[in-house]
């Protein structure tokens, strides 16, 4: 009683303030959990998104041509050869491929051999996003990090239907596209520094065209379920420039409750070597431009913190894992199957590629000021309503409807209190 005294003594304005103390305190407790969450969680799919931007780039894909060197060679430690012919808008062409065994190119994986599962429709699309003419919305600037043996750089985009998409560009220093090829391919490797992989499997193989469909299970955050992915991949050559397309395919392979499969995916890179910024002229650099979406099953607004969040920590842990990549391949340590098939390339001819620039494409997707910029005016009630939703939503049930319609109804109220308070 002594208190509700004290209390109602007290200036009105007083009063008043303490009353919205009491009132914002599990708000803001909600908030601070949330943001440790997200703090807490940093996942290593972040990283996979890239483009050439606002860095020079060739005028079309044809430009790349440049220093066309002739198809690369093999491993020639293996006897016989078979002969992988293509006609799918490129020339034919022979090229010599280690007899392999346990090779397979079934067509339920594979798809049938005039249409695989990755067609020259993904490379134009691969490619169109790298020139930026893909007809999509414009891309916002989220982050620009560097270290002394790496650059990065990466980009936002909201399409009107799916999940956000992201873009990346990576510049390596010391590196060539040979290796870093061979890097983002070799699963077994990726064992060892990716602490989200827990399992890697082929599931099929095409040893003429290098298609490949894996199968990946990855770890999350406490509250949900594994997932699962069935990945086909893919990679056309163009000199010592590399487009490696990977992408969620259909499979025969079992579906299952646990983990929860991840359909739609789509992870593509383009690899080429660039100048140095030591400034001595040498092209001893290596860049990679990350397209990267997919539907996790998990509310696109938190998947977008975390991977906010998480982005650079995820980058520099990708670093690490290729400087000792490159280690491990110079102390003579043999191929993987993964690195192997890796080499399998799909020799672009120059006449297709000269058709992708005389083609009417979109107009360049443009590019407009940073993410931040806009976070920067966000309203501390819009704040507070979203990381109490993120704290419950992590923290409440499993199912993905609850935590959809959490924070669904966050959103529209943190949208209502932004309006009120602006």
């Amino acid at each position: 009683m002594a208190v509700v005294e004290a209390f109602l003594g007290m200036p009105m304005s007083w009063a008043m303030m303490i009353g919205i103390i009491q009132y914002l305190g599990p708000a803001w407790f909600a908030f601070v959990l949330g943001v440790m969450v997200g703090w807490v969680w940093k996942p290593k799919w972040a990283t996979l998104g890239n483009c050439k931007f606002d860095f020079p780039s060739p005028s079309s894909p044809s430009a790349l041509l440049r220093g066309l060197i002739s198809p690369q060679s093999l491993d020639s430690g293996k006897d016989g050869t078979a002969s992988c012919s293509l006609d799918d808008g490129f020339r034919k062409e022979q090229m010599a491929i280690p007899t392999i065994d346990t090779a397979i190119c079934s067509p339920s994986e594979m798809g049938k051999e005039d249409q695989p599962l990755i067609t020259n429709e993904d490379l134009e699309h691969l490619c169109h996003l790298v020139e930026r003419k893909d007809g999509g919305p414009p891309w916002k600037h989220m982050m620009d990090r560097s270290s002394h043996n790496m650059s990065y750089q990466a980009w936002q985009r909201e399409p009107q239907s799916g999940p956000p998409q992201y873009c990346s560009r990576t510049v390596y220093e010391d590196a060539t596209p040979e290796i870093l090829r061979d890097f983002f391919w070799d699963d077994d490797f990726r064992l060892k520094w990716d602490d989200m992989l827990t399992h890697a499997s082929i599931l099929e193989e095409c040893p003429t065209t290098g298609i490949m469909v894996v199968r990946w299970i990855r770890k999350f955050p406490f509250f949900c379920s594994d997932r699962e992915y069935i990945i086909g991949r893919r990679i056309w050559e163009s000199g010592r420039s590399y487009y490696c397309v990977t992408k969620g395919v259909p499979s025969s392979f079992p579906r299952k409750d646990k983990p929860r499969r991840v359909d739609l995916l789509y992870s593509s890179w383009f690899i080429q070597a660039v100048e140095s910024r030591k400034g001595d002229g040498q092209l001893s650099a290596c860049e990679v431009i990350l397209f990267h979406h997919e539907d996790m099953g998990i509310p696109w607004e938190i998947a977008k913190f975390g991977v906010r969040q998480g982005m650079w920590g995820a980058v520099k842990n990708i670093d690490r894992g290729f400087r000792a990549y490159q280690k491990h391949r110079a102390s003579g340590a043999p191929l993987s199957r993964h690195a192997f098939m890796a080499q399998i390339n799909t020799k672009l001819d120059p006449d297709y590629l000269k058709t992708l620039e005389d083609e009417e494409v979109s107009a360049d997707t443009p590019l407009v000021a940073s993410a931040d910029d806009k976070a920067k005016g966000m309203k501390i009630p819009k704040l507070l309503i979203i990381g109490g939703a993120i704290a419950v939503a992590c923290t409440l049930d499993r199912g993905l409807l609850t935590k959809t319609l959490i924070f669904g109804v966050a959103r529209k109220l943190g949208n209502v209190g932004g309006r009120a308070c602006s």
